[in-house]
């Protein structure tokens, strides 16, 4: 028998879950980005912090991007989301920067839950898509976003010569 999917609300990410989210998502992304080869290892946490700076440069308050905690329908918060514009706000499609699904709570659906919840939140803005990027090694992302309707539109390899 399938487990339902549970129900989450995007809630407004505090001041003190933003400081808590900001510091391991660097981390997170920088060590992402050595392990694709993107970057080396010594320059990957200035970049990280520098690219979260342009990006967000007034915190959870920048304008056009909407950071929110991913609250269970127990209240429980279990993960955050940061959509924004890649491009114009307001147009054509916006772009998931990070979704995190807390570890303690990884595997029972919020993950997938998040992402139908953030639907009505991207036709409110005026997209009309929803677009993200996900590390070729995170398989178990890469299947829960195809298996939500997103579909690839470019793939990027590299062989090193080494």
């Amino acid at each position: 028998m399938t487990k339902p999917m549970p129900t989450v609300t995007l809630a407004p990410m505090t001041t003190a879950v933003w400081e808590a989210w900001r510091g391991t998502a660097i981390l997170v992304y920088a060590e992402s980005k050595v392990r694709a080869g993107t970057w080396t290892a010594d320059e990957a946490p200035g970049r990280a912090e520098r690219e979260f700076a342009t990006l967000l440069p007034q915190g959870v308050q920048t304008p056009d991007h909407h950071l929110r905690s991913v609250i269970a329908a127990d209240g429980t918060d279990v993960g955050v989301v940061w959509l924004g514009p890649r491009d114009a706000p307001g147009t054509g499609t916006c772009f998931i920067w990070d979704i995190v699904v807390w570890a303690d709570v990884r595997g029972q659906g919020y993950g997938r839950a998040a992402l139908l919840a953030l639907e009505p939140l991207a036709r409110e803005l005026g997209y009309d898509a929803i677009g993200l990027h996900v590390f070729s090694d995170n398989v178990v992302a890469h299947e829960l976003y195809r298996t939500s309707g997103y579909v690839e539109t470019d793939v990027v390899m590299v062989k090193p010569l080494t």
